[in-house]
Formats: structure tokens, C-alpha cells, sequence
């Protein structure tokens, strides 16, 4: 597997890709599986329909339990993993700049009351004078 030119996949996000591979899934079957809240360091256990034949294979176990839950047999918005790790980078940055613009705003918003201040620092009341 080769990596890309941009940055690697955060280690939740790579832990599923390798699943993917490891397990014959598809991305829809991985979007399915954790919706469902798996864990893809257990999907061994639970693809073990060769030796156990009362099971049934994984992307077929992932299917039946997202129909049971959800009440449909894909998801309404296909997102591969890669895609997915990509929005929250995104997602990040804009949060990232948007409270940098909101601490510079505020910091000038500061400098300003500052200048508004007393020389010495001490207000009004501090000495003496009358304040009505």
C-alpha cells in the first residue's frame, strides 16, 4: 500500500481501512459497521464462518444487523473512510481558523480598553474623588 502525498489517516481511521482489506469489506460495509458501533480489531472473531459454519460471513452479519437496527439495507450517504477523514480534517481546520479570528478579535478588543484605562491604574473611587 502505498501512501499518498498528503498527510496518513489518524489511527481510528487506518485501524478500518485495514479491516477493509483484512475482511473482503466494502466501503459501504465499513460505513455500516461503524454506525454499528463495531470494533474493527474484533471483526476476527465474529468472520469466523469458515470453522463455524452456523455463522454467517461478515459482510452478510454486517448487512442483517443494519437492517435490524436502521430499518434500511445501505446507508443514504456512501462516505468511504478515506473521504470521511478527509470532512473531519476539513472540519478541523475551519474550527481551527474561525477561534484564532475569534482570539484575534477579541485580543484588539482588549488593546482598546486598555488605552481607555487610567494612567496610574486606580479609578475613581480609589482616590477619593467624588463620584455621583
Amino acid at each position: 500500500m502505498s501512501k499518498k502525498a498528503g498527510k496518513a489517516l489518524p489511527p481510528k481511521h487506518q485501524a478500518w481501512v485495514q479491516a477493509r482489506g483484512r475482511h473482503g469489506l466494502s466501503h459501504a460495509h465499513v460505513q455500516m459497521a461503524r454506525e454499528l458501533g463495531m470494533n474493527p480489531k474484533k471483526l476476527g472473531s465474529i468472520d469466523n464462518h469458515d470453522q463455524e459454519p452456523w455463522k454467517e460471513p461478515l459482510p452478510q452479519f454486517i448487512e442483517h444487523l443494519y437492517q435490524k437496527r436502521f430499518g434500511r439495507e445501505r446507508p443514504e450517504i456512501l462516505v468511504s473512510i478515506e473521504q470521511h477523514a478527509r470532512q473531519l480534517a476539513q472540519k478541523k481546520a475551519k474550527r481551527r481558523a474561525a477561534r484564532a479570528a475569534r482570539r484575534a478579535q477579541a485580543g484588539a478588543g482588549e488593546e482598546v480598553s486598555r488605552s481607555v484605562r487610567e494612567p496610574t491604574g486606580e479609578t475613581a473611587e480609589a482616590t477619593g474623588a467624588d463620584v455621583t
